[in-house]
């Protein structure tokens, strides 16, 4: 057994697996007694399986010793997101409103990826009921942040992130419904995959607005993307061999509204632009179509679609919720079904003409998030400030999800600064070339 499999890829153990080099039982005691030696265990997962993944790692070691393997990820130890459910094992979305929720089936994912070979390694904690990019939960748990404890991890697939970056396993799976995959990945300097929606089937997951609700997995690589991806939807994973960079065309988005990005974030940008512009990609700026209409109507859409769903539950018993997460559900109370309406036929009308826009190029790049993640305790401390970073910490990532495209992010060579590409709906195995080539450009 050793530790450096705790650090290696989730395409490098498969394929370790499958050459004999790694027994996926011992592999799985790795991670699980990684697990129960780590300091914040605790505030990274919020339940373990270990009977479970003892169980299915024994059955994978058997497959590829018979050389029967299901997948290249047959036998590779995973985390889920605790509001993709899993039979007999409690979903509670991060929130005291699902206190005790025990689900009695899987998630469609899930399942699809458990016949894939995946071994389920536990629940990772997660912002309450989805709704916030800062990761921070008082009511269950904070995970830390890998690069500064003391800051928030991004969420609300923070426990996701965290689970991954500080080698407790070797992917993860989480939600993206403003930003939930790409801003904990970012934050974590991981890769996350937003798919576009629709891509992934969302029945047996914990709602927060159906109509942006999308499942992706962080992970250390393109590729653990492409194979996670694939994993999970049971269809082929993407060609990615021999992704160039050279002849890229690559667009800048500059728009109003994406204005300003804080020093560092920018800094970390514009350096990851200038290697990939020295790869040979072709680099151009400017904006696509004008954001603001779509972003004034955000609240209707995001806000409105989530209150809708959880009014009853909240008013029930708010006091069980942390009030600043609480407050942003209860400002969809002030848009009628007539706004929703008129918002998404607007937002629509507006994605053809995106399409149309960036039809010219191989992916839209910007940063993830304009700004460092901030310190926890300053974010308890404050409403106001908590409020305000919420909202700059998803204004990049919601450009993808108003669109309805599918996006990735990469690490930079700065810590907790992403950059991200977006590619159409539907173009996730483009958007994943062209990450790789992305990939090996700032490595």
């Amino acid at each position: 057994m050793s530790d450096e499999w705790l650090w290696a890829s989730a395409g490098d153990l498969g394929r370790g697996i499958a050459s004999g080099a790694i027994d996926a039982r011992e592999l799985t005691e790795v991670y699980l007694a990684a697990i129960d030696s780590h300091p914040d265990t605790t505030a990274i997962y919020a339940r373990t399986t270990p009977e479970r993944a003892r169980a299915e790692a024994s059955a994978a070691a058997d497959r590829a010793r018979s050389g029967l393997r299901r997948g290249p990820l047959d036998g590779v130890p995973i985390s889920w997101k605790d509001l993709i459910d899993t039979a007999g094992t409690g979903t509670e979305a991060g929130s005291a409103l699902l206190r005790g929720r025990v689900p009695d089936t899987d998630a469609t994912v899930f399942a699809t990826a458990t016949r894939a070979g995946l071994v389920c390694l536990g629940k990772t904690h997660m912002t309450e009921l989805a709704f916030s990019g800062l990761g921070v939960n008082p009511i269950t748990a904070t995970p830390p942040n890998i690069n500064d404890p003391e800051l928030a991890p991004g969420g609300s697939s923070s426990g996701a992130a965290a689970s991954v970056a500080f080698g407790l396993a070797a992917a993860a799976i989480g939600s993206d419904t403003g930003g939930s995959v790409r801003v904990p990945a970012a934050w974590n300097d991981l890769v996350g995959l937003k798919t576009s929606h629709g891509c992934l089937p969302l029945d047996g997951t914990v709602p927060l607005a159906s109509s942006f609700d999308t499942i992706g997995p962080l992970c250390r690589t393109v590729e653990d993307a492409g194979l996670l991806l694939a994993a999970l939807s049971g269809r082929p994973a993407p060609d990615l061999a021999g992704a160039p960079i050279a002849g890229l065309r690559l667009h800048v988005l500059a728009d109003p509204v994406l204005d300003p990005t804080r020093a560092v974030p920018a800094e970390a940008f514009e350096d990851a632009v200038a290697r990939i512009a020295a790869a040979g990609a072709v680099i151009t700026r400017g904006p696509l179509v004008p954001l603001a209409p779509a972003f004034a109507l955000a609240g209707a859409l995001f806000t409105g679609e989530a209150y809708a769903i959880w009014r009853d539950a909240i008013e029930a018993d708010p006091e069980l919720m942390f009030p600043p997460i609480r407050e942003r559900f209860r400002a969809g109370a002030a848009f009628s079904a007539v706004d929703f309406v008129a918002a998404w036929r607007a937002v629509d009308a507006m994605r053809v003409e995106w399409a149309i826009a960036a039809a010219a190029y191989d992916a839209v790049l910007l940063p993830t998030a304009p700004l460092l993640p901030p310190n926890v305790d300053e974010l308890l401390a404050d409403p106001d400030f908590f409020v305000a970073e919420n909202l700059l910490a998803l204004r990049n990532t919601r450009v993808a999800n108003l669109m309805g495209l599918a996006g990735l992010t990469l690490p930079t060579a700065m810590p907790a600064c992403g950059l991200s590409a977006l590619a159409p709906a539907g173009g996730e195995a483009k958007l994943l070339r062209v990450g790789v080539a992305l990939e090996r450009a700032l490595a």
